[in-house]
């Protein structure tokens, strides 16, 4: 993995030994995975040799992404994949690390000091699923600030992006990939509301099931109306019940209904089996007819960016990092994802031997040296 994804990106070996000795760590049973004790880990004195690494070592974050990315389309890809869009919240104190702002986000379910990352994962019909892509939001408000962006090293240039267009930056570089399959797009409302996003989406062809809010606006047969107006006319044989994944207590089951308002374009509602007045929107729109159990299925996957966004901060540290600069943390949670694609592709295909092997002593193995699924230097 390391060989396929990281090493080839490192000119010389003493950066690309201290990028395997910081997956190592983030892997590793540590309960907090920051500079500190990644260092002690990897038997130094001091963070600073990790603290180079994310900031000042010459390697290119973006290239690792696009390895991940392929690796992902080899390992688990399918034709009928699914790319989840979502944000999550990194809570942090001061106002110096890039994007940091009092803003609300899901994760605390309030409103913080924090950076907001939106990200784009890549889950399978076997459920299989990986983070693939990841943006820094960076708020209006540090626009204004020349000095405060220069601080945090943002580069000159960077531009005020709300958080769809830069799903849509996401999103449209898995498209122009020739590697990876994919069938749909999916996300939540704060991204399905957005109708730049879905015309964007369209316009490439990419058929997407995008959750949108109750007061969500559209139009039908020349009408305005609302999605839980238009929804609130059908009757009770217009609900099929069907499950979409599993949840902790089980198959999640709920009814489901769906409205045509153009060609191979939806509104789809998800009502609770415990609390029918619990509803959920959709917006569809497919490249060809589709069937009901087919939309449930995308709605359904969106969950799993929830799992995990769970699974990296337990498991590998992503929301560990100490840096407060724009290029480290594109490397700290660059890496993150590096080690959560490793755990992802052993759990999807066990090595036959030497499970788990870190392999070679000198950072310089080549490509196919070692098994696939393995960290190997």
């Amino acid at each position: 993995m390391f060989s396929q994804t990281v090493a080839p990106f490192f000119g010389r070996r003493e950066p690309r030994l201290r990028a395997r000795s910081y997956l190592l760590g983030l892997l590793s049973s540590l309960e907090r995975k920051n500079g500190w004790s990644l260092a002690e880990f990897a038997g130094d004195a001091t963070p600073d040799g990790m603290q180079r690494l994310l900031n000042h070592a010459r390697w290119d974050a973006d290239q690792v992404r696009d390895a991940l990315r392929a690796q992902t389309a080899e390992r688990i890809g399918h034709l009928d994949g699914v790319l989840v869009v979502d944000d999550t919240g990194f809570e942090k104190k001061g106002r110096r690390s890039a994007g940091v702002q009092c803003q609300y986000t899901g994760t605390a379910g309030k409103i913080t000091n924090c950076q907001i990352g939106v990200f784009c994962s890549y889950v399978n019909p076997d459920r299989q699923r990986v983070l693939i892509d990841r943006e820094l939001y960076l708020p209006e408000s540090w626009f204004a600030e020349a000095d405060r962006l220069a601080d945090a090293g943002v580069p000159d240039g960077t531009r005020f992006e709300t958080k769809p267009e830069l799903a849509w930056r996401m999103i449209e570089r898995c498209a122009d990939d020739p590697l990876l399959s994919f069938a749909w797009v999916t996300a939540d409302e704060a991204y399905g509301d957005n109708t730049r996003l879905r015309e964007r989406c369209r316009s490439r062809g990419l058929s997407h099931v995008m959750a949108v809010s109750r007061d969500h606006r559209l139009v039908l047969a020349g009408v305005r109306t609302r999605a839980d107006t238009l929804v609130a006319l059908l009757g009770a044989d217009a609900w099929q019940r069907y499950a979409c994944g599993d949840g902790a207590k089980g198959r999640r089951f709920y009814d489901w209904a769906w409205i045509g308002v153009g060609e191979h374009e939806w509104v789809l509602a998800r009502r609770s089996l415990s609390d029918p007045t619990e509803v959920a929107f959709y917006r569809c729109w497919s490249m060809g007819p589709v069937a009901l159990s087919e939309l449930v299925r995308v709605a359904g996957a969106r969950w799993s960016v929830e799992e995990v966004f769970q699974a990296t901060k337990n498991e590998v540290g992503l929301d560990h990092y100490q840096v407060r600069t724009h290029t480290a943390w594109y490397r700290h949670i660059t890496l993150a994802m590096v080690a959560h694609a490793h755990l992802a592709f052993l759990a999807a295909d066990p090595p036959s031997g030497r499970e788990g092997q870190v392999g070679g002593n000198d950072g310089s193995a080549t490509q196919g040296a070692f098994l696939a699924g393995t960290i190997a230097a």
